[in-house]
């Protein structure tokens, strides 16, 4: 398999080593799904028809202001 060199911030390498760690995986393996789940026409495909219905929706709040623990309320 070819190496690739990509230039990551400090900070995110720190995150990310933290991330992988706690989920039992590595950067490379987070990297190679990332990648993998970005190039994969179906993939792809599903993600810009989410977007798509999303413009489509035209929702309005008429100025509501939410907040997350409002969306919870029954």
């Amino acid at each position: 398999m070819p190496n690739v060199t990509i230039s990551l911030d400090d900070e995110l390498i720190k995150a990310g080593r933290r991330y992988a760690q706690e989920h039992k995986t590595s950067i490379n393996a987070i990297i190679r799904d990332l990648l993998k789940k970005t190039v994969n026409s179906e993939t792809n495909g599903w993600l810009e028809e989410c977007f798509a219905l999303m413009d489509r929706a035209r929702g309005d709040s008429k100025g509501q202001i939410w907040k997350r623990e409002d969306l919870y309320d029954v």
